[in-house]
């Protein structure tokens, strides 16, 4: 017997992961159903009958990054690390993206966040606060236990981290050796809260 809804599910999954991977290195102005459709091997009719509008599929997409990025703090926070170490994971979160010469989806969409439809921008808003909320617990967390010296805003400390890193990826985008001018850029930063090897 086939499982229609576990096809559909599937199929589902598949455009989402190629959209989100065509966002990350085009943007969303750059990519089409019809690009979408040439690499899953479907008709464009298949993504309309998941994702009706663009408008849907990228709300969707951001929201699966969204509960992607929470997933991976929720593991990070529960790795039993000390807080340093938890903030370098998070780092890493970001180098990781490298890889597969891509940045952060959310960072690629804010680029042409005032064109972008509302139910878009309302998830990347939720995006960046969610993250930012994370990472301003975690930098709390480090200066209640003393590892590292404490801004007057830790809030504030989390938003210029983000952007930080955020920055970071574009820059190591452009450059030949990617990875090297993203430690470049993020290393000072981070030494001054990581304590010493």
């Amino acid at each position: 017997m086939v499982d229609n809804q576990g096809m559909e599910k599937n199929t589902a999954t598949q455009i989402l992961d190629v959209a989100q991977n065509m966002v990350r290195n085009r943007g969303y102005s750059a990519f089409s159903y019809a690009d979408i459709s040439e690499q899953v091997g479907i008709r464009k009719a298949s993504i309309h009958y998941h994702f009706p509008s663009k408008e849907n599929l990228v709300t969707m997409l951001v929201k699966r990054y969204r509960q992607g990025m929470m997933r991976e703090c929720d593991r990070i926070a529960k790795s039993g690390t000390d807080p340093d170490e938890q903030l370098m994971q998070f780092a890493q979160l970001y180098r990781n993206g490298l890889q597969q010469d891509q940045i952060c989806l959310c960072a690629m969409l804010a680029a042409d966040f005032a064109v972008l439809p509302y139910p878009i921008q309302t998830e990347i808003r939720a995006f960046f606060a969610e993250t930012e909320a994370w990472l301003t617990a975690l930098l709390q967390q480090g200066c209640d236990a003393q590892l590292w010296t404490c801004q007057p805003s830790v809030a504030q400390e989390a938003k210029s981290l983000m952007a930080l890193l955020q920055g970071a990826q574009l820059l190591a985008r452009s450059a030949e050796d990617g990875y090297e001018v993203f430690d470049q850029i993020i290393s000072p930063v981070l030494a001054v809260k990581l304590p010493e090897p």
